[in-house]
């Protein structure tokens, strides 16, 4: 490994590419330490020492940003309007049938694609912003702080305007840093951004962790977590490394006086083949009840029965409930971005079928039928990774943002292991020995 590590930056392009990678990364981490103009910063730290509140309501988004988010600096916002916009446009396509003509229109429709979503993390960033700066002016961001309402001292059109703004061209300034690691580095540039903002936050987490045990000084349960992190890591790793592959045959075809053709391929159907988006929608969901009792105000009985059980994430309720929508969305996502009826046809145009089973319309179902087999397990993996954190608050009191779990070790993982194998393919284009062996 260490050798690998060696080759990779003796070899000057590659040495040059990780380079530009980390000096993004860094780039990246500065700004979100850049507090928005109009903001108090010393009565933004005071309630963050003050209060947590802000982690349960908000901790998606904030986990997302680098924990800028409840420093309300200029990437306060971080990728989340990008991937949202993204996830909008992914189910659009499907709806609409403008999109899934430039979709299939391959790289040409795509850009056009990339360019539309641009302009809705724009609008959704401006959309976001306004909404930060209202919950922050009211003081709801830090709620138990007592100079929660003094976050933002001059509460002016003009001050509001100018943090919208900020924010915004932070959420632009993102996107730009993100592709200009896909262009000119090694990964994906926004998985990267997502990455690095999620690892900036565990050594906190950790030592948080440390603090707040009880058991020699509170490195036994430190010890726990490392050893409950190095297991989870191993079990994401091995669930997001396996595939079923359906093995296809192609049939020669004589074209002229040549033959094509004969080859023997297969389809990797992977058993989380919806990722980690499940999580994200299955937690976005879960926060709209709270927000809505928060903005509203109610103290109606609806109001205190969600309050009582779906803000808690100990509770019983929220935990199942969370369960079931990861379990539901798992299935959703997975049947609008792989159509069997699609790769059946594909198949039947270039002559390939798969072994004992008709072309055509039988190929469909036998997919649709193992994708629907593979996903049951895909599904319910999500659903108990997704509840260690909550397991961990409960036995050994770690505050929300536990690190070893759910939506933090999926996206670190899985960024991690694309990101090694690029590096792996261009280490073995040089002849050399790559990273997984």
């Amino acid at each position: 490994m260490l050798t690998a590590f060696a080759r990779a930056f003796k070899t000057p392009d590659l040495r040059k590419k990780l380079l530009f990678t980390l000096g993004i990364m860094v780039l990246f981490r500065l700004g979100a330490h850049v507090p928005v103009p109009g903001v108090d910063y010393r009565n933004v730290q005071m309630c963050m020492d003050q209060t947590k509140s802000g982690q349960g309501l908000f901790g998606l988004v904030n986990m997302f940003s680098g924990g800028a988010l409840l420093q309300i600096t200029i990437f306060a916002l971080g990728i989340m309007p990008y991937i949202t916009a993204s996830i909008i446009l992914q189910l659009l396509t499907v709806v609409i049938p403008r999109l899934e003509a430039l979709k299939k229109e391959g790289q040409s429709g795509q850009a056009k694609i990339t360019q539309y979503t641009r302009y809705l993390t724009v609008a959704l960033a401006v959309l976001q912003g306004t909404g930060l700066v209202a919950t922050a002016r009211s003081g709801a961001l830090f709620g138990g702080c007592t100079v929660g309402n003094q976050i933002v001292p001059n509460q002016s059109i003009f001050t509001t305007v100018v943090m919208v703004v900020t924010m915004t061209a932070g959420t632009c300034l993102i996107m730009w840093l993100g592709e200009l690691i896909t262009d000119r580095g090694i990964g994906n540039g926004m998985s990267i951004l997502m990455f690095t903002s999620i690892a900036a936050g565990f050594p906190t987490a950790l030592w948080a962790i440390k603090l707040q045990g009880t058991l020699m000084g509170g490195w036994l349960e430190f010890s726990l977590v490392i050893l409950c992190g190095l297991a989870m890591v191993a079990l994401v790793v091995f669930v997001e490394q396996a595939q079923r592959r359906i093995p296809v045959q192609y049939a020669k075809r004589m074209i002229g006086r040549r033959s094509y053709g004969g080859t023997s391929t297969y389809i990797p159907l992977k058993v989380n083949q919806a990722g980690v988006i499940p999580v994200i929608f299955a937690s976005s969901l879960l926060y709209i009840p709270a927000l809505l009792v928060q903005f509203t105000g109610s103290k109606a009985d609806w109001a205190e029965w969600i309050q009582r059980n779906l803000v808690k994430g100990d509770h019983p309720i929220y935990m199942v409930t969370y369960f079931l929508l990861i379990v539901f969305f798992a299935f959703f996502y997975v049947a609008i971005s792989f159509n069997p009826e699609e790769v059946a046809d594909n198949m039947k145009k270039y002559g390939g079928f798969i072994p004992g089973i008709r072309a055509g319309r039988p190929t469909a179902e036998y997919l649709s039928y193992v994708l629907n087999r593979i996903t049951w397990p895909g599904s319910l993996y999500l659903g108990l990774i997704a509840l260690v954190p909550t397991v961990a608050l409960v036995t050994l009191n770690a505050n929300q943002n536990f690190p070893f779990g759910g939506t933090s070790i999926l996206i670190i993982v899985g960024v991690g292991l694309e990101t090694v194998k690029q590096i792996e393919s261009q280490l073995q284009q040089r002849n050399y020995e790559g990273f997984l062996r």
